[in-house]
């Protein structure tokens, strides 16, 4: 048989620190539980163990405590978000048939040296899992040590251990005898390193064959007299530092056999948890292993009382004649099979079926009342067949979106499980389809008591539309201007890699940090920052502060700038052109926790734009032949939604007379009458308003505007002397984050803000940040969806030959025919102004052209 032992605390170490802090929406951390499993299954599959045990250690104290009071004295205590989460990971583990090992008066340590060498000892295999080397010394032919790393896990043998240290496996308990452990407080010969400490073993094999004879080794005058007065400490030392072998617990292999995972409780855990795509990972099924009978008739019991459906019945004419206005009906459609569920039955046609489209589209445009999972594919199905869905009212994603936007991955069956609806598993494959429609009322339930359904019904349903038509229309693209464009990019790119390699004396890889910082910092010498294990720090924050060090600096950023552009924007940007010319982005509404839409293939929305290079981007969208572009963008709509939540009279009364904000701030700000406002004063106070509104700090103001922390730090309090309404409502926001769990915006879109809970101060600012940006960054994208809403169907109403084709951040773009360009002009700049009934005006500007530049130059 073969044994994994797992050193469950040093493996939930290495996880909690290698991943970032992770929570659900009830504020309880999870990240360690996600890198421990991630860890655990890709071992499982690696090693596939007949077997397996997780050593945890206990907090009370054990033997080598009760010896030394020194031992493990200068350890800081547990994390309190790790710690939380060391009885769920066990909780879990035991749900899923892994037995855990504890034992008092015992280190994991010891609990994973006796069950390896019971393992050997009765011929089996055993492999331990660690974040340490504390257990090469348990290493031989029967057992293996798999030392997870950052990248990758490192196998550990008899030979390898000879090959890199040059002793045995047991010897490394001699050497940390005389070297020490300074994680463990383990004193070791005081003045003896790893590498003098490897020498002495080398030669005498052990401390007692050293002390025996310290004349008839090598070693010099100094270390001879380090030996000499740390003989107690080298022998207390070797005491502490080997692995006991006879802890008491239980030892027979087969006792740790895989056993059965309690599918439903493991389920109910991880859905409390939040962690679906680990439940999915798992891919939970089966009963539990000490009473098989009794949970399969427990599972038979919750669905006896379910009605039976017919399903896999064909889809056809006959079937959707019945699927009339009044009747209500829900489908699941993928672009390749569309199943529905009308009247107690589940109906399937698939593409290569006889006339799939043609059925398909006779059942969208039926007069049911419909709900779906992911209604936007079958809205562009019919958009791309010259038809529309007709009678969509609820799309469970789009509702589980709403309910909760930290879940990241929406399912019927995750929402199933979320939310206490029995999932149709008894049905097959047609378990999703015939779980909608209980679904759907549960979720409608859920919105209406958070307030939602208004935003879902008049916003994210409709937008579902919105969205599907400028998938079907895309964008045109110049494909050769962007080739061209491209050209010039690696020319220019091509200059600067000479110019880099003439100031760096010689050629290198500028896109490796490693090398790049080895140029930098060692060959120029410029001044660096702390050296990690992998290298130096070239990130652009550490580049720009070295700009006016040295010229290489800049022109290792120019660098890259100009590849990412290649790489990203050009490269990548011709590969998503179609046939006709066209780019379609798929625009995505369930994807960001603030609400904003997100847009890949290609990302239309990160398109860089803050330098001219980037800003030329955006002449290779072009409008089809006979059309042109309308582009229009809201003035300063975060710092407008701040105005009006915030209620400040100032704000408000400089948005109404229409002052410009950022002078009028500087003047707050600087002291000075408006009119002696200078560019750079206007530009601090820009950099104060919106980084008021992301709850920045002074000491990232003072970075990013070039004053010092003082002068930062006054400016952001002359602020809010100036506007004490936004104090109030940023005070206000963050406290009721930390009582709710959750803040909202003023159209009642909820953020789930956990790390609000925090006990890291670290999590607890970012969660304060977060608190205050959400409710103005969240109305800025409700009220731009209601816009594209508005103005989609007023372009439809109006039947101009108009079409909206993209949104990115704040602002719409229209393709139009020059007839009707001043009509949609109208409508974009009305419906969009006019999308809120704010006190405080929205102002919209609207320009045209060829190209999406030239509209919006």
């Amino acid at each position: 048989m073969r044994l994994l032992c797992i050193d469950g605390n040093s493996i939930m170490n290495r996880a909690f620190y290698g991943i970032r802090l992770l929570t659900n929406s009830k504020g309880i951390p999870t990240n360690a539980i996600t890198g421990f499993m991630n860890i655990y299954m890709k071992e499982l599959e690696e090693v596939q163990p007949d077997c397996v045990a997780v050593a945890f250690d206990l907090r009370a104290p054990t033997f080598r405590h009760k010896a030394s009071a020194a031992y493990k004295a200068n350890r800081k205590g547990m994390p309190d978000e790790l710690a939380q989460q060391m009885p769920l990971i066990k909780q879990l583990l035991g749900l899923l048939g892994i037995k855990t090992v504890e034992c008092e008066g015992y280190e994991a340590d010891d609990i994973l040296g006796t069950l390896s060498k019971a393992a050997a000892d009765s011929g089996n295999e055993c492999f331990i899992l660690t974040g340490d080397r504390d257990s090469f010394q348990l290493v031989s032919d029967k057992v293996t040590v798999r030392l997870a790393g950052t990248k990758e896990t490192k196998i550990y043998t008899p030979a390898r251990i000879m090959e890199e240290y040059g002793v045995t496996p047991r010897q490394m308990i001699e050497v940390k005898a005389l070297m020490g452990d300074t994680s463990d407080n383990i004193s070791g010969v005081k003045g003896i390193g790893e590498k003098t400490a490897l020498n002495l073993i080398q030669q005498a094999g052990s401390v007692e064959a050293l002390y025996a004879d310290l004349d008839s080794f090598t070693i010099t005058k100094g270390n001879r007299a380090k030996l000499e007065a740390g003989h107690q400490d080298a022998i207390d030392s070797r005491f502490l530092a080997e692995i006991c072998l006879e802890a008491p617990v239980e030892r027979d292999t087969a006792f740790y056999k895989l056993g059965t995972p309690d599918s439903d409780k493991a389920k109910e855990l991880l859905v409390d948890l939040e962690m679906l795509r680990l439940l999915e990972r798992l891919k939970l099924t089966g009963t539990n292993s000490e009473t098989p009978q009794k949970s399969a008739e427990e599972t038979a019991l919750k669905l006896k009382d379910l009605p039976k459906y017919e399903t896999g019945l064909p889809l056809n004419d006959d079937a959707i004649s019945q699927m009339t206005e009044g009747t209500k009906a829900a489908f699941i459609f993928d672009g390749a099979k569309l199943q529905v569920f009308f009247a107690d039955k589940a109906y399937v046609i698939a593409s290569g079926d006889w006339d799939f489209e043609g059925i398909a589209l006779r059942f969208f445009e039926s007069g049911c009342e419909k709900t779906a999972f992911e209604g936007k594919q079958a809205h562009k199905f019919a958009f791309d067949n010259g038809t529309h869905l007709n009678g969509l009212t609820f799309c469970c994603d789009l509702a589980g979106y709403l309910l909760n936007s930290q879940a990241g991955e929406y399912t019927t069956e995750n929402l199933s499980l979320t939310y206490k609806v029995a999932y149709r598993s008894d049905m097959g494959e047609f378990a999703d389809i015939c779980t909608i429609m209980p679904l759907a009322e549960n979720l409608k339930l859920r919105l209406e008591q958070t307030e939602m359904l208004k935003l879902f019904n008049e916003v994210e349903m409709p937008l579902c539309e919105v969205l599907a038509s400028m998938e079907h229309y895309g964008v045109r693209a110049d494909t050769d201007g962007i080739r061209e464009f491209g050209k010039g990019l690696k020319k220019d790119i091509e200059a600067l890699t000479s110019q880099i390699y003439d100031l760096a004396g010689g050629e290198f890889n500028i896109a490796s940090p490693k090398q790049l910082g080895e140029v930098l910092f060692e060959k120029l010498g410029l001044p660096a920052k702390k050296k990690t294990k992998s290298g130096y720090s070239t990130n652009a924050e550490v580049l720009e502060e070295l700009a006016d060090k040295h010229p290489i600096v800049g022109l290792v950023l120019e660098y890259r700038t100009l590849t990412k552009l290649n790489s990203t924007y050009v490269d990548s940007l011709l590969k998503e052109v179609e046939a006709d010319g066209r780019v379609r982005s798929v625009f995505k509404q369930t994807e960001t926790r603030t609400g904003r839409i997100s847009s890949t293939e290609p990302n239309m929305q990160n398109i860089p734009v803050r330098k001219e290079i980037g800003r030329n981007m955006r002449k290779f969208f072009v409008a089809g032949d006979g059309y042109t572009f309308l582009d229009a963008d809201y003035s300063q709509i975060e710092l407008r939604v701040l105005a009006e939540v915030c209620g400040d009279e100032n704000m408000r009364k400089t948005f109404a007379d229409g002052t410009d904000i950022h002078t009028m701030t500087a003047s707050q700000v600087f002291g000075i009458p408006a009119d002696a406002v200078l560019p750079e004063m206007r530009s601090a106070a820009k950099a104060v308003n919106f980084g008021i509104i992301y709850g920045i700090g002074a000491f990232s103001l003072s970075k990013d505007i070039g004053v010092s922390v003082k002068e930062a730090k006054q400016y952001i309090k002359n602020y809010l002397d100036n506007f004490p309404k936004v104090s109030e409502f940023m005070d206000k926001t963050v406290e009721d984050g930390i009582k709710n769990g959750y803040v909202t915006t003023i159209f009642g879109r909820r953020r789930y803000i956990p790390e609000l809970a925090a006990t890291n101060k670290v999590m607890q600012a970012f969660g304060k940040r977060a608190a205050m940006n959400a409710p103005i960054q969240g109305a800025a994208a409700d009220i731009i969806k209601m816009a594209m809403v508005k103005v989609y169907k007023r372009l439809k109403a109006e039947k101009l030959d108009a079409r909206l084709i993209l949104q990115v951040h704040d602002e719409l773009i229209i393709e139009v025919t020059p007839d009707d360009k001043e009509k949609a002009k109208a409508i974009l700049k009305e419906e969009m102004e006019k999308a809120v009934n704010f006190t405080v005006p929205m102002e919209v500007s609207v320009g045209e052209g060829e190209s999406w530049y030239l509209a919006k130059e």
